[in-house]
């Protein structure tokens, strides 16, 4: 299995550094934050290095967003912002996700 890092990027507006890896179609995504009182080291502190979130590609994160909240899902933000690898995300709250905090995840097209 090769897993090399592909991809480094800095995401300013969430104060992290993420680093990408690929086997087959899955990507893991590392995450280290640049605050030491930021949510990804809260996140450490609290429950111990280990998975924070899964990510799911959605082709309309917008339509997404709407058909979930429909469905009684509570999200951290209602209205998607820039993520790392040229995305649009959206987190659901764990507390509707049986403890899994879930992104939403769509390509930004050219021109947006």
């Amino acid at each position: 299995m090769n897993t090399n890092c592909y991809k480094r990027e800095v995401v300013t507006s969430q104060n992290i550094i993420t680093a990408f890896l690929r086997t087959g179609k899955t990507k893991i995504e590392l995450l280290q934050d640049e605050n030491k009182d930021g949510v990804i080291n809260k996140f450490i502190e609290k429950k111990g290095e280990g998975i924070h979130h899964i990510a799911f590609e959605v082709e309309n994160i917008l339509e997404e967003i709407e058909r979930l909240t429909s469905l009684g899902f509570t999200l951290l933000n209602e209205i998607p912002v820039k993520g790392a690898d040229n995305k649009l995300i959206c987190f659901l709250h764990p507390k509707t996700t049986n403890g899994v905090l879930i992104e939403l995840c769509q390509q930004i097209k050219s021109g947006l």
